[in-house]
């Protein structure tokens, strides 16, 4: 049966729609239409006897197609609109994923914008050449990162309870486009949307859906922006309304852990240090750092050699030299330092379904020291602790 909608929940205005079937002025919406998030036209309807006499036709507009909403499988390429089945470490689910937004056509991208598959990124020396960059490749990487700070903090701005990430993601978007840059992320080896969003115990990676944040979450978004050839790539993690003390000393050590690295980033540096480094303040606090996933380089390429594991006693090879550019961005879990991935094939969750966090920078390494590209601004939203 068609549902009484008197209203658009979304502006509070009176329909006003035509109706699907016979073109009268209609009230009712298909509910079907509703829980998929299809728009409002072709799915309302004036009376229930042209709702179930449309209904042989209207049926098919169910099926997936360029406006529906569903769930995400087979890292970003398949849609269900049944639940995945998983063994799931937590409460925590899916929510259905809207199409992925379109970016206009003079913003130039990566050569993944419409393939998915960064070839240049794979076929590159860079994988296991790190460059040090030249003044013009520096200027076009600060320029990107900027960006991606202005981004990440509209982003910030727009996290309260009932926000559904899927707006987050919204905003990150359009931001984006304003500044005439590319979302680095979207359609990136097939991710379907434009920013990550990892909320509670979700690690990385996560994929903005349908799911309105509540009071007490904790909300990472991971923002990247390429601008005349170049990433800048940032994240932050914020809390959702009253947030308990806990996830708030998870937030606020991974943050300080990420500011004990950047103390260190110097020429000579080895790169397998940071790990030590981060590793012993976060156990000091009696958190894990995450193993599967490190930091990076980064440039004209979103990611390239090095290579930063978080985590101590690791391999990792090569000193820092003066004019390299890369991320540090430690993932940090309230239990486990193990995770385990959705069956999306990207969002990657902690294996005792306890609470994560990350921060990240770009950085540059300089002559005595190093200088953070993404640095927050005066104009930052402060982060829980500087209220």
């Amino acid at each position: 049966m068609a549902q009484d909608k008197e209203a658009d929940p979304e502006s509070g205005t009176s329909l006003g729609y035509a109706c699907a079937r016979c073109q009268m002025t209609a009230k009712l919406q298909c509910p079907k239409c509703l829980e998929l998030g299809l728009p409002k036209q072709p799915s309302v309807f004036c009376s229930q006897d042209c709702f179930k006499t449309a209904w042989a036709d209207h049926k098919h507009a169910h099926k997936p197609g360029p406006h529906t909403w569903a769930f995400v499988t087979q890292r970003g390429r398949g849609r269900s609109f049944t639940m995945p089945s998983f063994s799931w470490t937590s409460p925590l689910r899916p929510e259905r994923v809207s199409p992925r937004r379109e970016v206009p056509a003079d913003i130039p991208r990566p050569d993944y914008a419409e393939t998915g598959q960064p070839l240049s990124e794979i076929e590159s020396r860079q994988q296991s050449i790190v460059l040090v960059r030249s003044a013009d490749e520096i200027k076009g990487i600060r320029e990107a990162c900027l960006i991606g700070r202005r981004i990440l903090d509209a982003a910030h701005a727009a996290v309260r309870p009932g926000v559904t990430t899927d707006e987050i993601d919204r905003v990150v978007h359009e931001a984006t486009i304003a500044e005439g840059a590319y979302p680095s992320p979207l359609n990136y080896c097939n991710f379907p949307k434009s920013v990550c969003t990892s909320v509670n115990e979700v690690v990385c990676h996560g994929i903005p859906d349908q799911r309105p944040l509540k009071d007490g979450d904790i909300i990472n978004v991971d923002v990247s922006a390429y601008y005349k050839g170049f990433h800048g790539d940032l994240n932050e993690t914020f809390v959702v309304g009253s947030v308990d003390g806990d996830s708030k000393k998870l937030i606020r050590v991974t943050a300080e852990a990420l500011d004990k690295a950047i103390e260190a980033v110097r020429p000579g540096l080895r790169y397998r240090e940071i790990g030590d480094i981060i590793s012993q303040y976060v156990g000091a606090h009696k958190f894990q750092v995450v193993r599967s996933y490190c930091g990076h380089g980064i440039g004209d390429l979103f990611h390239c050699a090095p290579n930063i594991p978080h985590y101590s006693h690791n391999k990792a090879v090569g000193v820092m030299k003066e004019g390299q550019v890369f991320t540090i961005e430690p993932m940090v879990n309230a239990g486990t330092y193990r995770d385990v991935t959705w069956p999306d094939g990207w969002t990657a969750v902690t294996a005792d379904g306890k609470r994560s966090a990350q921060f990240e920078h770009t950085l540059l390494v300089t002559k005595d020291g190093c200088e953070i590209l993404t640095a927050r601004l005066p104009t930052s939203p402060p982060l829980w602790w500087q209220k």
